[in-house]
């Protein structure tokens, strides 16, 4: 969502369609562990049978002019005070409570994904759902598993976890189940194919003529084993809603997209919730609701028309039902979907009002012409500053550590170069900058858009730095002017620290894409010259995304820290992990090319004068993104997916052992089983058990991820990877201890998606499981039968 007025426009497209049977949840099949969803949806169903049908149209259409809500000018479903119902209140994003004020900025999501730590990603969720509750917002507006990073310059792959489907997954889980299990519901965005921000929405010329958004073309079966698969992941955790986005898929919008939504989503995986539009995302009214959407965000069909509150949902659906275009049974099963998660998370009982504060923030940001009364806004930070900091060290990755470089020990004097090593020095937060590099001077904790926040405090590197200097006793000096760095004036600096540290930075945002592999603000001039002068340079990264590192062997740059985007304690835990107060265990989510040439899909990007339906996304390559290219291609990468140094060293068994826990399967599963939320119950059923023995083989604490790959048989169609992640375990060892970890890989790991019989199919013959530190570091091997 990029909510700024005059930026988005929505625009009446086609007439009405009559789209396939959407799935009612009230039909679905209930198991177990959803007694709760099934008492909660009858709660629904008497809330419903009070209601009018101009408040039944009201309660799946945003209401902005009726006020603002907690940030963003996210809308609110408004309150029906006869009923007790007192509205719903959406907020982003995935990292911050959007435009509040005494809030904590977290750690993004691909920071948390190179954590590899689920306890961790859980907690980080947890903390900044409660911030929510607290400021009484309902609706968290993340996370995000599109994009997932297709390409390597996308503007949000930052805001999403990894390029690979199995670890956003895993990751999506816990984020779901943390936001949820502090009250307030999880909308699991962008659904679906969402890799690009270039005319990631439909635009119009000065002539008036319409340029559709550009469509993401993608075969069924990359569909399902890559873009679906951490979708599934989040339904199956029971996420509230999930949000459609901006593109088109296979030509159609994917907020009418009656396949999409219906077939897959509500058939296939039995997901009960409701779908929500990405703001303005919507393109029709009847054919929007029939084909699966069941809130539009908003209200309003653009930014133009928020006044006015013009909708293609309100009043239009409700003389859609009165013309018999919408059956009425639809129009409940929409609020039904709404309404479920709102009770099954008691958010009718004792939920917390809003915080009165928040407009005068909004007014501020967007430098409204009205007056302000300014209010006390309500501290909700309790002690976030604790998991913000410990999972902004756990994020951090170790590159590279000539002859034990790190941690430092007690240096005399310390240089620290570059801008990303300084306080902020303008804005009310990173969010919706102009420029593409984002703030000349000011460490990166956070990307830009939507998905950003505005900052309370945030402790910068150099400052955290100068607070241990102190601690021991050094000197620090440091030039901060990335100008000064690349014209190699260093004259200031005297005599030549013992260690150069040099921050570097790379932003990116909602609403463009990167252009740069590179880190911004002559990066690399930065760091050969600090190098050239310094012979012990450690560089630290920044990063909304994957740079090249043409300095990276350079014999002066001693190590390389990859700290991502570890929010407002970026000072405090990157010098937790520089002087070894934390033992470095994050791992790439990613892969770090050589070369920008590595990586060959590029952003679709066509000139002005390109045709209305032109704009084609092709994903011809499959499930070949990331690693799996590279694998692939068989090309080198610089640093390998799941690569990552310790200060200390780990070893493996050489042997796997394996335990068939499930005897004489079918290849597909039962076709008399009912679907369940997350798919048919059979896809999440325990297969297999292996199982390694990990130690730690050197002198000080630490932790490690052991990683499971799988390679399939030779039976299973062109296709498929060379190897994909199908576990991992952080372990966390004393010196010499040892600890066996186990692995449970369940049907849906093992299985490739058949496009013929629309069935997750079990492979016959041999697949290959490997167990190591990276997907390039697999020290042990075996083979496995399931048929």
């Amino acid at each position: 969502m990029y909510f700024k007025s005059g930026i988005l426009q929505a625009f009446l497209l086609g007439g009405v369609t009559f789209a396939s049977r959407v799935p009612d949840i009230s039909e679905r099949t209930i198991d177990s562990s959803a007694r709760a969803w099934a008492s909660a949806a009858e709660k629904a169903n008497r809330f419903i049978s009070q209601l009018s049908l101009t408040e039944k149209a009201q309660m799946v259409t945003g209401n902005s002019s009726a006020g603002y809500c907690i940030g963003n000018s996210v809308s609110p479903v408004a309150a029906i005070p006869r009923l007790g119902f007192t509205g719903l209140c959406t907020q982003d994003g995935p990292t911050a409570l959007n435009r509040a004020d005494l809030i904590s900025i977290f750690p993004s999501g691909v920071t948390a994904a190179a954590s590899w730590d689920e306890e961790l990603i859980y907690a980080r969720a947890n903390a900044l759902a409660s911030e929510f509750r607290d400021k009484g917002v309902q609706i968290l507006l993340g996370p995000s598993a599109g994009a997932i990073g297709r390409h390597t310059l996308g503007g949000r792959n930052w805001e999403g976890f990894s390029p690979d489907p199995y670890l956003t997954g895993r990751s999506m889980d816990a984020t779901v189940r943390g936001i949820q299990d502090a009250g307030v519901q999880a909308v699991s965005k962008h659904f679906i194919g969402n890799e690009q921000e270039t005319q990631r929405s439909s635009t119009i010329s000065e002539d008036g003529s319409v340029t559709e958004a550009v469509s993401a073309n993608i075969d069924d079966r990359t569909l399902h084993e890559l873009y679906l698969w951490p979708f599934a992941d989040a339904v199956k955790a029971g996420t509230a809603a999930l949000m459609c986005s901006y593109n088109r898929v296979n030509q159609t919008y994917s907020c009418e997209n009656d396949h999409l939504l219906n077939t897959i989503l509500k058939g296939e995986l039995g997901f009960k919730g409701y779908v929500m539009s990405d703001f303005f995302a919507v393109h029709s009214g009847v054919k929007a609701a029939t084909g699966g959407l069941d809130m539009n965000m908003p209200g309003s069909i653009d930014a133009a028309t928020i006044a006015d509150g013009t909708s293609f949902f309100g009043g239009n659906l409700t003389s859609a039902v009165n013309n018999g275009s919408l059956p009425i049974a639809r129009l409940d099963d929409m609020i039904r979907r709404v309404m479920t998660p709102y009770f099954a998370l008691k958010q009718d009982q004792d939920f917390p009002t809003q915080d009165p504060s928040t407009f005068a923030v909004l007014a501020r940001f967007y430098a409204a012409q009205i007056p302000i009364t300014e209010v006390p806004a309500r501290d909700v930070r309790r002690n976030h500053a604790d998991v913000i900091r410990r999972l902004g060290a756990a994020g951090t990755v170790l590159l590279k550590n000539i002859n034990s470089t790190l941690p430092l020990g007690s240096p005399k004097t310390i240089g620290v170069f570059g801008n990303d090593a300084a306080d902020l020095s303008a804005g009310l937060s990173n969010a919706l900058k102009d420029d593409p590099a984002g703030t000349a001077l000011g460490t990166l904790d956070v990307g830009g858009g939507s998905g950003s926040g505005t900052h309370t405090t945030i402790i910068s590197p150099l400052d955290a730095i100068k607070a241990r200097a102190q601690k021991i006793g050094a000197r620090v000096s440091y030039i901060l002017d990335n100008t000064v760095l690349a014209a190699n004036d260093l004259h200031s600096i005297y005599p030549t620290p013992e260690v150069c540290l040099v921050f570097l930075k790379t932003y990116a945002s909602e609403g463009y894409d990167r252009t740069s592999f590179e880190a911004d603000w002559n990066s690399t001039l930065v760091v050969e010259n600090v190098a050239a002068r310094c012979p012990n340079t450690v560089v630290i990264t920044h990063s909304a995304g994957i740079n090249t590192m043409p300095w990276a062997s350079n014999p002066n740059v001693k190590a390389i820290l990859a700290a991502h985007l570890p929010g407002e304690q970026t000072g405090n835990s990157i010098v937790d992990v520089l002087w070894g107060d934390v033992n470095p265990s994050g791992k790439l989510p990613y892969t770090i090319p050589v070369n920008e040439t590595d990586c060959n899909i590029p952003i679709v990007n066509l000139t002005s004068n390109a045709g209305p339906n032109e704009w084609q996304a092709n994903y011809t390559e499959g499930q070949f993104i990331d690693y799996r290219a590279f694998d692939a291609k068989n090309v080198t990468p610089l640093y390998e997916f799941g690569f990552g140094l310790s200060y200390t060293t780990f070893d493996l068994g050489k042997s796997i052992s394996t335990k068939n826990l499930f005897k004489n399967p079918s290849a597909a599963p039962d076709p008399h089983t009912a679907i369940a939320i997350g798919g048919h119950p059979d896809l999440w059923v325990d297969m297999i058990k292996a199982s390694i023995q990990v130690s730690n083989s050197g002198k000080v604490a630490g932790a490690t991820v052991v990683q499971l790959y799988m390679s399939p048989p030779a039976a299973v169609p062109v296709g498929a990877p060379v190897r994909s992640l199908r576990g991992f375990r952080k372990v966390y060892l004393k010196p010499g201890q040892k600890r066996n970890v186990d692995f449970l890989l369940k049907r849906r790991d093992l299985s490739f998606w058949d496009v013929a019989s629309q069935q997750w199919i079990l492979p016959q013959g041999d697949i290959t499981l490997q167990i190591g530190l990276s997907s390039r570091d697999l020290r042990a091997k075996t083979t496995i039968r399931v048929l």
